[in-house]
């Protein structure tokens, strides 16, 4: 069975994106958070999105090694996130390109399905797409990096949730600018 990590970046009051979609708040991570995200996502054997998420990330990673100034960690998470395997969950959109296939039926059950396959760690992003699966009780982990900044409303990271989810804290870690990556697994 495959493991499901959800992690994104997120405001110290918990939104991922301030009202109309806003995540200048994050401005560029330093070079260890995101030399960490590539680790990240170098261990990652395949990457589930929502349609925002999708949007934003196949607008700009497909080239991102050609962007002027691209840092050696940039060239390598543009190469690693072509290479990638992705499902993109989406009823808006028609096609999708990158290495990707689009998925546009069920998406519990199609994530259930990956789920039970054997292979190496999912990733999911979108929070709306995560706050279903985090509802049926899918996401195995939690990655979180918190940025010491409010924003009072937008897209929230958690979902409203029916039950209760008990976490063990797996690692927490400070990076510069006061930025604190905590890393939890779902208690089962």
């Amino acid at each position: 069975m495959r493991k499901l990590v959800y992690g994104m970046n997120l405001t110290l009051d918990g939104y991922v994106a301030a009202p109309g979609d806003d995540i200048g708040w994050s401005g560029p991570p330093s070079d260890e958070l995101f030399q960490w995200w590539l680790d990240h996502e170098r261990a990652t054997d395949l990457t589930l999105y929502g349609r925002k998420l999708w949007e934003t990330m196949s607008s700009y990673w497909p080239t991102g090694d050609l962007q002027p100034g691209a840092t050696a960690a940039e060239i390598e998470f543009a190469r690693n996130w072509r290479d990638t395997p992705k499902v993109v969950f989406s009823s808006t959109i028609d096609q999708v390109g990158w290495n990707a296939r689009l998925v546009t039926g069920d998406a519990i059950a199609e994530i259930t399905r990956l789920k039970a396959e054997d292979g190496g760690p999912m990733s999911i992003g979108g929070a709306t797409l995560a706050g279903a699966v985090m509802r049926a009780g899918l996401i195995d982990e939690y990655e979180i990096a918190t940025y010491p900044v409010l924003v009072g409303s937008g897209t929230p990271f958690f979902a409203p949730l029916d039950n209760w989810v008990n976490l063990n804290l797996l690692e927490t870690r400070t990076f510069p600018g006061g930025v604190v990556l905590t890393r939890y697994a779902t208690r089962r």
